[in-house]
């Protein structure tokens, strides 16, 4: 989807900030970044660090060469450069500290942002050589931090999305409340999580909360591959507490008694992997379960069109990617009722259990290998045509680049 405008098309230069960039769970940033691009903007890439060891896909790691990670240049420079800022700029300069030391809060966080504000100078700096009209982080933590600081030391007006769960946990740590008030709009990419942000923001700044969904390239996904007959389940996320892949395990453990031929694959990694690796082998579930680490885009398609549909036993969440390519590879989703997944997962597209319930979600993959192949069909296509209307990258991309154009005559 391109976008005409109805005169000649203005070219705005605009930045995106992210703390780490790019990392393997976020090619939902890179595709919106690129959907902006095909809509004319121009955009530079800024991160505070760059996860390159860990990136395994081509497009990420041409997407590392074209970002610039702020804390590359070292602690010198970034000293140096907040300096210069205050002697510059004295009055904007005592109005950033207030609002780090406020921000701040308790001691210990105090420090973090005190280094925060000397990111948001190099940030500032650099946004003026480059002309950067406009400045949106994802995530409202430290990255939002940095450029709302930025804006206060005379960068660019900004915005940021809120994706959750991190940001719900901690709210007044994060100073949500103030940040969504400073911000020329707010972002969030489920009407959950802007139920969160109006919790924490004053009724008159609601307005510039908006709704915008991640979105996926249906292009990508132009030839769903049939489902495969025997019972075969995926599972993509990183092994951390909140995704609750140890309580998918033991479900694997309930469900393999009826249904000896199960089969489950984990796609990630984390923190948690010797503990989930210890439960595999507590429960006998070698022959069950696979673990692969990250893999390419094209390997978890690949992973993606060799099951019968994606488990999700998450106990927090946003509104996550996985289920987005999942559906748009016409996948019926087995998902925990949390968050923004009520408003995707539908009783015709797949199965939602209450979250840390590991008996439901044993009983909803028994409900999978009972429901006849040609039914699993028609909500795999029920899924893919929901997620089509819904989560097109070009169409979200599109609201997003009305509002930082409009963001301009605020």
């Amino acid at each position: 989807m391109h976008i005409q405008l109805a005169s000649r098309t203005l070219i705005l230069k605009i930045a995106y900030l992210v703390n780490t960039y790019p990392r393997p769970s976020h090619t939902f940033i890179r595709r919106e970044i690129q959907a902006l691009e095909r809509q004319g903007f121009e955009i530079h890439r800024f991160a505070m660090r760059s996860d390159r060891r860990s990136l395994k896909d081509p497009d990420d790691k041409g997407e590392d060469r074209l970002t610039e990670h702020v804390l590359e240049r070292g602690k010198l420079a970034l000293l140096a450069g907040g300096l210069a800022m205050a002697l510059r700029h004295p009055i904007r300069s005592a109005q950033a500290l207030a609002t780090t030391w406020r921000m701040g809060g308790r001691a210990r966080l105090r420090l973090k942002h005190l280094i925060y504000l000397f990111e948001a100078a190099t940030v500032a700096r650099r946004c003026a050589e480059l002309q950067i009209t406009h400045l949106h982080a994802h995530f409202g933590t430290n990255s939002a931090t940095v450029a709302c600081l930025s804006h206060i030391l005379g960068g660019p007006r900004w915005s940021y999305t809120v994706h959750g769960p991190e940001e719900f946990d901690a709210p007044r740590a994060l100073s949500l409340g103030e940040k969504c008030s400073r911000a020329a709009f707010t972002v969030a990419v489920s009407s959950f999580g802007r139920s969160q942000l109006c919790r924490w923001t004053g009724v008159q700044a609601w307005p510039r909360l908006k709704v915008i969904h991640c979105g996926i390239e249906p292009d990508r996904f132009t030839d769903p591959a049939p489902l495969p007959p025997k019972l075969r389940l995926v599972a993509i996320g990183r092994f951390s507490e909140q995704k609750g892949f140890p309580l998918l395990i033991e479900a694997i453990a309930i469900a393999a008694r009826l249904n000896p031929g199960l089969h489950v694959t984990l796609v990630g990694d984390g923190e948690l992997r010797g503990e989930m690796e210890a439960m595999i082998d507590l429960h006998t579930l070698r022959r069950h379960v696979t673990l692969t680490g990250w893999l390419a885009e094209d390997q978890v398609r690949h992973a993606l069109n060799e099951a019968q549909a994606l488990i999700l036993p998450s106990f927090a969440e946003g509104l996550p990617m996985v289920v987005m390519e999942a559906m748009a590879a016409a996948r019926p989703v087995i998902a925990t009722a949390i968050a923004g997944l009520p408003e995707l997962v539908t009783r015709e597209t797949g199965w939602l259990v209450p979250a840390g319930d590991v008996q439901a979600l044993a009983d909803a993959i028994d409900t999978l290998a009972d429901t006849p192949h040609d039914a699993l069909t028609r909500m795999g296509q029920a899924a893919r045509a929901r997620v089509l209307v819904r989560h097109d990258v070009d169409r979200e991309a599109a609201k997003l680049g009305q509002l930082i154009r409009g963001a301009g005559h605020v």
